[in-house]
């Protein structure tokens, strides 16, 4: 069985086939989704879908492109949501300094909220990063200090350096499409050195459909791609890597019921 361990169930890309999607994820092997929450007041209907199917779990906060839109949150307030069962992790969080969408400071307190909030309650922090390594490290490396919390790296497109301080601090790395993509070489020889036991899988879907779909939507099905692509390079057959980043994602996701 395959998890798609980061994925946008609720966006409207999916609305108008979502049974054919969720079919066709069985039909890949996907046996569990994470649907991510990117915007607070959209948390509902992300909610919504995973308590509509047994084998969908969300995550609940403020994606770095909304921080300075969204109401700013607490880590209490976090914390008050996660206790829903279906619930179990903090984000997608972090820093985006490629788009600018929001301004910097704000998408720091954003991200030291989430840390708090995954600290309290010992569930993973959903971390998005990009073009931000230098800050992000210190802040990781700040936060880690205050007292050790549980996350990922999600859709890890970062320099080598981010992603071993990432490991060093006791985070998990998680590989999207892009992993697949002609041009990335550099993350592939990245993904060749990360140990097996701290590797995910994602689609980020409906964003950054892998080799041969790329270009179209991409959905939960898909990480059946990326997948092959990352046990070619840790030198596994795709089942072994399926169960090893399964195993993973249980560890790691401890309120999910294996």
């Amino acid at each position: 069985m395959l998890v798609d361990s980061h994925c946008h169930l609720d966006f409207p890309e999916f609305a108008e086939d979502f049974e054919q999607i969720m079919s066709r994820a069985a039909e890949a092997n996907v046996g569990l989704m994470l649907t991510i929450c990117t915007h607070l007041s959209r948390f509902p209907r992300v909610l919504a879908v995973a308590e509509r199917f047994d084998n969908v779990y969300c995550t609940v906060g403020i994606h770095p492109h909304e921080a300075g839109e969204e109401t700013e949150v607490t880590a209490e307030q976090l914390v008050e949501l996660a206790k829903h069962p279906k619930v179990v992790g903090f984000g997608e969080t972090g820093l985006d300094y490629y788009y600018e969408h929001s301004p910097r400071e704000a998408q720091k307190r954003s991200f030291r909220a989430h840390i708090q909030a995954a600290r309290m309650a010992k569930l993973p922090i959903i971390i998005h990063t990009r073009d931000a390594d230098d800050d992000m490290a210190a802040i990781l490396e700040e936060e880690v200090a205050k007292g050790a919390f549980p996350g990922l790296v999600h859709c890890f497109s970062s320099g080598r350096a981010l992603g071993e301080k990432a490991l060093e601090l006791g985070l998990y790395i998680s590989l999207s499409g892009i992993l697949t993509f002609k041009k990335s070489e550099d993350l592939r020889a990245i993904a060749k050195d990360v140990p097996l036991d701290r590797l995910l899988v994602e689609t980020d879907s409906p964003f950054l459909a892998p080799i041969p779909h790329r270009g179209k939507r991409c959905e939960p099905a898909y990480v059946a791609q990326t997948a092959a692509v990352l046990a070619d390079i840790k030198g596994l057959t795709p089942p072994a890597l399926a169960d090893v980043t399964t195993d993973n994602f249980f560890t790691l996701f401890t309120k999910v019921p294996r």
